[in-house]
């Protein structure tokens, strides 16, 4: 039995019995905190915790690491609820593009974009994808990610749809941290298929979607409901043909407009609605009183310029937000939730607390993880993360080009 015991802990972040699910508006400004703290594990499980004066003494010191965390903080791991880590290649090409003025949305109508990542994907082994995500995986946990949704999305075709699923399943087998698998087949329609939107949603229906169930590929499905990809009604067609499968939908909406997708997503049960960057008082009446959790992605408005997610309007209205990375080559290359936590602060207003519930409960929910994940409680098996010495928690945010983090325990 692997017994770790950390003590003198600064600030024990998130743990608590009550803490629930989904925190909501205000309930996302609070963060539990225990001062001068311990904390025991027991082959991951948490077995006790509470202030240093309660900390008993050691019956069995056997096979026990001991850890000191003076002047350090304790706190669950991210939970990394949308990204696209499995892809073929950079592409820093379209990064110069945008400096020299074209848009997101003129560079995949020339050829680029997903279009372009999808052409790579399909000359890459299957070996050679999985080394590869897994190193990103190993990264990512660097950062302080616990967990990690994947997409599909790159391929766009049954092959290479089937061997990315292939290949998330193989990282789900052996990557360290929980990875969640998400079928995005209705990523962007292929170039064969620009003027026969019906012929491609046949073949996600009719070829992909039973493959990936014949062979347990995916939790979840995706569709990428925008302008020039995928209408609302497209997308319920697709998401209903994934649920008889029991795809739960997880979805792109309102990144570049608003079409009335997030109600849509919602009438239809989707576990969150992603991006929106656009937000409409429309569509936050249809997230009130659902179960779906609206999900904001702040480092792909830096990276693409553009508007932020209007989280403190959704928070005042009382919803919940998770906050995740988008990790992709096209509109986020980075997985640093960390830097994410500080965008969400200097960029959305939120504060440094409102924020980390945003990384950790909400979004452990956004991945169905809430019952292992997010929080540090009695019997549970959440990765845990251990800062360098900080002054505050609120450092971590501030301090944003900074690698705050000393070691996770998965």
């Amino acid at each position: 039995m692997r017994k770790i015991l950390i003590k003198n802990i600064k600030g024990l972040v998130q743990a608590g019995e009550e803490i629930p699910m989904v925190l909501r508006g205000a309930e996302m400004a609070d963060v539990p905190l225990i001062s001068d703290a311990f904390l025991a594990l027991e082959d991951g499980f948490v077995v006790a915790y509470g202030p240093m004066s309660e900390l008993q003494g050691i019956d069995d010191w056997r096979d026990l690491e001991l850890i000191d965390a003076e002047g350090k903080y304790v706190l669950p791991a991210f939970c990394d609820s949308h990204t696209h880590t499995v892809f073929a290649r950079s592409r820093e090409e379209e990064f110069v593009d945008r400096i020299n003025g074209l848009t997101y949305e003129d560079i995949a109508l020339k050829g680029g974009g997903i279009l372009n990542s999808a052409r790579r994907l399909a000359e890459m082994s299957e070996d050679e994808l999985f080394d590869q995500a897994m190193q990103r995986i190993h990264q990512l946990m660097k950062y302080g990610t616990g967990a990690i949704e994947i997409k599909s999305g790159y391929g766009l075709s049954v092959e290479a749809e089937i061997k990315m699923l292939r290949v998330v399943k193989r990282l789900k087998e052996n990557a360290p941290i929980v990875v969640k698998a998400t079928f995005l087949g209705a990523h962007a329609f292929p170039r064969e298929f620009k003027a026969d939107h019906r012929g491609y949603i046949e073949l996600i229906k009719n070829e992909m979607l039973p493959k990936i169930a014949e062979e347990g590929l995916a939790d979840y499905i995706d569709v990428f409901c925008e302008r020039n990809y995928f209408s609302v009604d497209e997308m319920e067609e697709i998401l209903l043909e994934g649920k008889k499968y029991g795809l739960v939908p997880k979805v792109h909406v309102n990144q570049f407009s608003a079409l009335g997708g997030v109600a849509k997503a919602v009438e239809l049960g989707a576990l969150s609605v992603d991006h929106l960057e656009e937000i409409t008082d429309e569509d936050i009446e249809a997230l009130k009183n659902s179960n779906c959790m609206p999900t904001i992605l702040p480092s792909c408005s830096h990276f693409l310029g553009i508007p932020f997610g209007d989280a403190r309007k959704m928070i005042s209205a009382g919803l919940p937000v998770a906050l995740a990375s988008d990790f992709n080559p096209g509109s986020t290359p980075s997985g640093n939730l960390g830097f994410v936590w500080s965008l969400a602060c200097v960029k959305m207003k939120l504060t440094p607390e409102e924020a980390l519930n945003a990384l950790t409960v909400n979004a452990a929910y956004a991945m169905g993880l809430s019952e292992s994940h997010g929080k540090i409680a009695l019997g549970r098996k959440t990765p845990i993360l251990m800062t360098k010495q900080l002054p505050s928690l609120a450092y971590i945010p501030y301090a944003f080009g900074d690698m705050h983090i000393e070691r996770i325990i998965v």
